[in-house]
């Protein structure tokens, strides 16, 4: 466009064009750029035209999805209670041979004499109402009180916590032998949660069987949804017979009770069975159950997919249909995957605990929050024992902790539930 007082002159004056020619935009105000403050408009120019570096040190359009969502759960405070309830108990099972005073599977010190011992209370005062700086508990002695043996604390026996102490040996990991716990006491037996009814150290019990029941969950989750993830995006993707057969199998898993099958299935495990093996084979078995649904789902969500323009070029690139699955149809179905599996962990580590609690899944003496609950059943056991029903409260906070996490994801990885600004 030419200048008007030059014709000749072929330089770009902004806002001069006349009528019917295109005119350049105007200059952005570098202090709007540089993130002063400016009008709506440089707000929405800065947002559309800057790209690379410069746009990602922008508020609003340099988030990626992953930031968003974190950015949209961290306002949900169940989801982020949830979120950090599990980081801490997860974090925990990591540790949980150097955190447990004892052997979960063997008799504290005492023997038989230590059955259903109550919790030691933790103490920073003694009888007298001295007061101590480090806490202390009162060894638990049985007394005849009522026509029954009772336990009471023995004021003449403070043992004072300590640190580091040398207890139970251990292989930490199952690869560096050590006998160090987090705490203990000395000549003398600290109960937090007391003990069962074979003398066992019902805290020790507690954080093992942490370590089974939460690993359940995560590991069966992980089986389910790679398979039902692969075999639902074979079907969805090549469709015809390989999707007509697909569907009919995992119709015929579907039609099975999930608990009958669960229940057969669990009881052909051999009553010997290594603890280990036995473990595996509860995973394998909730696995193979659980995959059928995810399966159908993500088939659905392939159709609507697989002939999309990206799918389309990456077939023109060559690449084959595995990878096309793989790498670039599966991942649009992740943030349904997200959430669905948050939401499903509660329901393996339930299944689990149920098989255990009915004598069918891991046995006694390996520890897990189901088969802890056994006691339970014998109502003269649990009154005035309430601490043999803490298994329970820790399935019913992790069951909870997970909802509200996977209620968070669902709000989080949605586009229309997230506010601007």
């Amino acid at each position: 466009m030419n200048r008007p007082d030059n014709p000749n002159d072929d330089t770009i004056v902004p806002g001069a064009a006349h009528e019917g020619q295109l005119s350049a935009a105007p200059a952005l105000d570098p202090s709007a750029v540089a993130g002063g403050k400016g009008n709506r408009g440089d707000e929405r120019s800065k947002r559309q035209m800057l790209t690379g570096k410069a746009a990602r040190d922008l508020d609003l359009g340099a988030l990626s999805p992953g930031q968003l969502a974190w950015r949209q759960l961290k306002k949900n405070r169940a989801a982020m209670i949830g979120f950090w309830t599990l980081a801490i108990m997860y974090f925990l099972v990591l540790f949980v041979q150097f955190i447990a005073p004892y052997d979960p599977t063997e008799q504290t010190p005492g023997g038989v004499q230590n059955a259903l011992n109550p919790p030691m209370k933790l103490r920073f005062r003694d009888a007298q109402g001295q007061f101590h700086a480090r806490p202390f508990v009162y060894q638990n002695v049985q007394e005849l009180k009522g026509g029954e043996f009772t336990y009471l604390p023995n004021a003449d026996e403070p043992r004072p916590i300590q640190l580091l102490v040398h207890g139970t040996p251990y292989k930490f990991w199952g690869l560096i032998p050590t006998d160090l716990h987090l705490f203990g006491v000395e000549d003398g037996a600290i109960f937090l949660l007391g003990t069962d009814v074979q003398s066992r150290d019902y805290f020790s019990r507690l954080m093992y069987g942490a370590a089974v029941s939460l690993t359940v969950g995560l590991i069966a989750i992980a089986i389910t949804f790679s398979l039902g993830m692969l075999i639902g995006g074979i079907a969805g993707f090549y469709g015809g017979r390989t999707d007509d057969i697909i569907m009919r199998f995992t119709e015929i898993i579907m039609s099975v009770p999930d608990f009958y099958l669960l229940l057969a299935l669990a009881a052909a495990l051999p009553v010997g069975l290594n603890p280990v093996l036995s473990y595996l084979l509860i995973i394998s078995i909730l696995s193979f159950i659980g995959w059928a649904g995810m399966a159908r789902i993500i088939r659905g969500m392939v159709l609507s997919v697989r002939e999309r323009e990206y799918v389309e070029a990456g077939r023109a690139l060559g690449l084959g249909d595995l990878q096309l699955i793989v790498r670039h149809i599966l991942p649009s179905t992740f943030t349904y995957a997200i959430v669905a599996a948050t939401m499903s962990v509660p329901g393996y580590i339930l299944a689990e605990a149920g098989l255990s609690f009915l004598g069918l899944g891991i046995r006694d003496p390996v520890a897990s929050w189901g088969n802890m609950l056994t006691q339970a059943q014998n109502l003269s056991t649990i009154q005035g024992r309430w601490w043999i029903l803490t298994p329970g409260l820790a399935i019913f906070v992790t069951t909870l902790a997970f909802n509200f996490l996977g209620d968070g994801l669902r709000d989080a990885l949605d586009p229309k539930s997230r506010k601007l600004g």
